[in-house]
């Protein structure tokens, strides 16, 4: 559930808000997808705090910042945790009644073939079925990694990976960066025999795939943790930053849960093994949901050590943190920023929020680089930094996205969308506007 649920809303955690408002807290944090949820499928946001034993979204709130305990929430057991992960997916596909409104709670019945899909009854199945069946295959993936992505919390995935044998400009995707791992079957091997896989299956509530299926799915994971790292190596790259001639520092602007809960030290080391001998880098996650844990330190007024790369983070808004911090000299300026996902681009009020860091990213001309899940969100963010006159550097697909397939919250019977799927990059005001023609011939 502390997961990002992919097209349940934009994710409101890195929205900013007006610099006139001097109490740093969160815009109801998640209230907003919170809300998305209860428009696309009714009640649907009540289910997950019912079944967390939650009564507001505050309640969440402070599961996320680590003031409320699991014991809290009535998971005693693993098949407890199992279950109240599945119980929020619960609901009719076609109807969209939850298990609640029916005359018999447990009679919503499960799609056998991807395991992730509901129905209240034969009649709503079958009307559903010329939807469903475009993409009951991809939903099985869904379903599978959804459990599966428990073994990176658990710390069996990733697995330990290697020093990059070829240059990071000659590796292009996905395929390649696997051809670079030594004995990469003996380290799927050794997470399927794992303890915790044992324990995953032993308590899902379904049938434990067969190994082809799991290493795929572990494959996708790994391509999942990994997609943060290596696409700010490729914004490095995108804007001739080379960090094997200067110590660098990175900002992750709107930070929230998703980048931060459960967030280790050792999470970003990918970019040593893609910068081998690099002088040092420093990430630091600013946004005002950014989860207390171990990145939760100050960021560096003096250079990180060679070779390493040092999170840190700041609670807050990022105007904030740069007048308090980066003018000060009690953090360096960057050398670029990054954004996952900001969602600047689905409504007024996430962009008004926005405006502040926006303007601030423009003026102070620093490489900017954000993704986005989709091409609709990469032309809506585009026409949206069009009318801020941002100058926009390039826009592509993300050699470096997430393989992991995610359901659309609203409607499982969607195409599932996958992470930072587009990138955009951004340096300082615009000189020329292009006119919405051009824009649109170029997205095409």
């Amino acid at each position: 559930v502390a997961q990002k649920k992919a097209g349940a809303a934009p994710k409101t955690s890195s929205r900013e808000k007006p610099k006139e408002q001097l109490e740093v807290r969160g815009p109801d944090v998640d209230s907003l997808g919170f809300q998305a949820m209860d428009r696309n499928v009714p009640g649907l946001s009540q289910v997950i705090l019912h079944k967390l034993n939650m009564k507001s979204y505050e309640d969440y709130k402070s599961a996320m910042d680590g003031r409320k305990s699991t014991s809290d929430f009535g998971i005693r057991t693993y098949f407890d945790m199992f279950q109240k992960m599945e119980d929020t997916f619960k609901f009719c596909a076609e109807c969209k009644k939850l298990p609640d409104a029916l005359p018999d709670p447990k009679s919503l019945q499960r799609c056998k073939r991807c395991q992730n899909v509901y129905y209240c009854g034969v009649v709503c199945q079958r009307a559903n079925w010329p939807q469903h069946k475009k993409f009951c295959k991809k939903l099985k993936l869904v379903a599978l990694d959804r459990l599966v992505e428990w073994l990176v919390f658990t710390g069996d995935i990733p697995f330990p990976t290697e020093t990059w044998t070829k240059p990071a400009g000659d590796v292009k995707g996905w395929e390649e960066w696997f051809s670079m791992q030594e004995q990469l079957e003996e380290k799927l091997g050794t997470i399927l025999a794992g303890r915790y896989m044992t324990i995953l299956w032993a308590n899902a509530g379904k049938p434990r795939p067969e190994d082809k299926e799991l290493c795929e799915s572990i494959r996708r994971l790994v391509t999942d943790f990994h997609s943060r790292p290596l696409t700010i190596g490729l914004g490095l790259q995108l804007f001739g930053i080379n960090p094997l001639t200067k110590v660098l520092t990175v900002h992750m602007v709107g930070a929230s849960h998703v980048e931060t809960l459960n967030a280790r030290l050792t999470d970003y080391d990918e970019l040593t093994r893609m910068f081998p001998g690099h002088l040092g880098m420093e990430v630091v996650m600013v946004g005002v949901d950014v989860v207390d844990g171990a990145i939760m330190r100050p960021p560096l007024a003096t250079p990180p050590p060679r070779g390493e790369v040092y999170l840190s983070s700041y609670k807050g808004l990022y105007h904030d943190f740069w007048e308090s911090h980066v003018e000060t000299k009690r953090a360096a300026r960057p050398d670029l920023v990054v954004g996952f996902h900001p969602g600047f681009h689905a409504c007024p009020d996430l962009l008004a929020g926005w405006l502040p860091t926006l303007l601030l990213l423009r003026d102070y001309r620093l490489p900017v680089l954000f993704t986005v899940y989709s091409k609709q969100e990469l032309k809506s963010s585009l026409q949206v930094l069009v009318e801020l006159e941002a100058h926009i550097v390039g826009y592509a697909a993300n050699p470096f996205a997430s393989l992991r397939p995610e359901q659309v919250y609203s409607s499982p019977n969607k195409a599932p969308v996958y992470c930072s799927s587009y990138y955009i990059t951004l340096l300082g005001p615009a000189s020329a506007l292009p006119d919405a023609e051009e824009l649109e011939q170029d997205d095409d």
